[in-house]
C-alpha cells in the first residue's frame, strides 16, 4: 500500500522551495514547554476510576506521549444554587454540563467548601505526581455569582458591561488569593501565576450564557490587579499576577495600552490567539518584550474537519512561535465528547470510554520532541519550525504541508549528518517512525498532501 501511495504522490504536482538554511546560532525564545487548561475536561474526568485517570494523564504528560508540562487550573465562580437569576443548566444548552464549574463558596456568608472541586483537583494532583517539573497557573473565568451584578456567572444582561460589582473588587481579590493560599497549605502546590481574567475585554459574556464569563473594562482590570498584588505579598505567596488573557491579539494590544501604572505588578502577559495576524503577533511581542515581561500563548483552539483542520491549527502554532515568540504555548481542551478538532482525546464522560484522535499525533509531532529548555530558531520559512537543545547537540526540524499538493523543501544543515530519526503523521500515518541514513549536510524533504514530518538530528 505504501508503494502505491508513493507512486500516486509522484503523479501529483510537486512544489519545490529554494534551499532553507538552518543556522543554530540564530536563536529566538527559549521554551518553557507546552500546556493545556484543566477546565472543563478535568472537572468531568476527575470522577473516573483511578486506572483510567492514570492512563489519561500518562497520555498527556509522559515524554513518550504529548509531553505537556504546563497546566492551567480553573478557579470556578459557581452559580447560584437556587438559580434565582438564570435558568437551570443554562450552560448545558451551549458548552454542556461540563461547563458548570463549582465555586468554593455557595453564598457570600458561607464558609469555604474545599471539597467542591474535588474532581479537577484530583487530576491536578495526579499530574503533579507524574510530572514533578510541571508549571501550574490558576485562572478565573468569573467571580462567584454573589459578587456579580446579574447574579449569574455567565455574564451581565448587557454583555459589553462589567458584571463584577465595584464594591466587590476586594472580595474577589480575597477569593482568588485565598484559593492560592489553600493549595499551598493543603497540597504544597504553588501556582506560579494567578490570572484574574479570561477574555474580559470581549462583549459576549451574557446572562444565561454557555459558560462562566465576565466582562471587565481595562480600568476595572487595573483596579482588581491593584488589590490582588498586595494580598499575594501579605500572604507570603510566591505566586505572581498574569494578565489579561484576551481572546485576540487585537484586544490584547488595546488592553496593554491601558495597564500603564500596574504593568510593574504583572509578571506574565497571557494572550489567546483565536484571532491574529502575523503583524499583530509581531507587534505584541515587541511591546511586551520591551517591558521585560514573560509572554505566553495561554489558550487556543480551532474547528475544522479531519486532519485538514488539525494541520490548520498546527499552522497557527507555527505562526505563534515565529511571530509572537511566546515562551509557552497552551491548548484549550484535552478531552471532549464530540469532534476531533478542539481535543486530542475524544471520550464519553459518563461511560469513561476514550481514545486518541488524529489531533493527538499532530500535536506530538512538536510537543514530544521540542522539550522544555530548547531554543527555537529564527523563522526561515512559515511551514518550518526548528528548535535546538541548550547544549546545541540535538536539533528538531518540523515541516508542515497543509496543501493538497506534494511539497518538497531543501534544507542546509549545520553539518554533515549520517543518521536521522523521522516521524510522520498524515491521513494514513500516526507518528510513524523511520530511521534514515543521510551522510550529507543537505536534506531533501518531500511531504505528502496534508502531512507533517519531524526530523531529529544529533549534531
Amino acid at each position: 500500500m505504501r508503494k502505491l501511495l508513493t507512486f500516486i504522490y509522484f503523479l501529483l504536482p510537486v512544489y519545490i522551495w529554494g534551499q532553507i538554511q538552518i543556522d543554530v546560532n540564530k536563536k529566538a525564545q527559549q521554551t518553557e514547554g507546552w500546556g493545556v487548561s484543566l477546565c472543563w475536561w478535568a472537572h468531568m474526568c476527575g470522577t473516573w476510576s483511578d486506572d483510567k485517570i492514570d492512563t489519561l494523564v500518562d497520555w498527556l504528560v509522559s515524554p513518550e506521549g504529548l509531553n505537556y508540562n504546563i497546566f492551567r487550573y480553573n478557579i470556578g465562580g459557581g452559580d447560584d444554587p437556587q438559580n434565582r437569576n438564570c435558568e437551570l443548566h443554562h450552560m448545558g444548552k451551549g458548552k454542556g454540563i461540563r461547563a458548570e464549574m463549582p465555586g468554593f463558596k455557595r453564598y457570600a456568608d458561607s464558609p469555604y467548601d474545599w471539597e467542591a472541586d474535588s474532581a479537577q483537583i484530583k487530576i491536578l494532583l495526579k499530574i503533579r505526581e507524574k510530572r514533578p517539573d510541571a508549571i501550574f497557573e490558576a485562572f478565573s473565568n468569573s467571580a462567584p455569582w454573589f459578587m456579580t451584578k446579574s447574579g449569574c456567572v455567565a455574564g451581565y444582561k448587557n454583555p459589553g458591561e462589567d458584571n463584577l460589582r465595584k464594591e466587590c473588587y476586594d472580595d474577589f481579590a480575597n477569593y482568588l488569593v485565598d484559593v492560592c493560599q489553600h493549595f499551598k497549605e493543603e497540597y504544597g502546590l504553588i501556582f506560579r501565576t494567578l490570572e484574574p481574567f479570561n477574555e474580559s475585554y470581549s462583549d459576549y459574556w451574557g446572562q444565561n450564557g454557555s459558560q462562566e464569563g465576565c466582562h471587565f473594562d481595562t480600568e476595572s482590570q487595573v483596579e482588581v490587579i491593584k488589590r490582588i498584588y498586595p494580598l499575594l505579598k501579605a500572604k507570603g505567596l510566591e505566586t505572581v499576577i498574569s494578565a489579561s488573557d484576551e481572546t485576540s491579539i487585537g484586544h490584547s494590544l488595546k488592553v496593554l495600552e491601558g495597564y500603564g501604572e500596574v504593568l510593574p505588578l504583572i509578571g506574565q502577559w497571557n494572550v489567546h490567539t483565536y484571532s491574529a495576524t502575523n503583524e499583530e503577533r509581531q507587534l505584541l511581542y515587541e511591546r511586551v518584550s520591551g517591558k521585560g515581561i514573560r509572554l505566553w500563548q495561554s489558550e487556543s483552539g480551532s474547528g475544522g474537519q479531519g486532519i485538514i483542520g488539525n494541520l490548520k491549527m498546527l499552522q497557527r502554532l507555527f505562526d505563534d512561535i515565529h511571530y509572537l515568540k511566546p515562551t509557552a504555548w497552551c491548548d484549550w481542551q484535552y478531552v471532549e465528547e464530540k469532534g476531533d478538532q478542539w481535543c486530542m482525546v475524544r471520550g464519553t464522560f459518563q461511560n469513561q470510554v476514550f481514545e486518541k484522535v488524529k489531533n493527538y499525533y499532530v500535536r506530538q509531532q512538536v510537543s514530544r520532541f521540542v522539550r522544555r529548555g530548547d531554543f527555537f530558531l529564527q523563522k526561515e520559512n512559515d511551514q518550518t519550525l526548528v528548535a535546538v537543545s541548550p547544549d546545541g547537540s540535538r536539533l528538531v526540524l518540523v515541516v508542515l504541508n497543509n496543501t493538497d499538493e506534494v511539497v518538497t523543501k531543501r534544507y542546509q544543515l549545520p553539518k554533515k549528518i549520517s543518521k536521522v530519526e523521522l516521524y510522520i503523521t498524515s491521513e494514513t500515518q500516526n507518528l510513524e517512525k523511520e530511521v534514515l541514513s543521510l551522510n550529507s549536510a543537505e536534506l531533501l524533504v518531500t511531504l505528502a498532501p496534508h502531512s507533517v514530518r519531524t526530523y531529529i538530528f544529533n549534531i
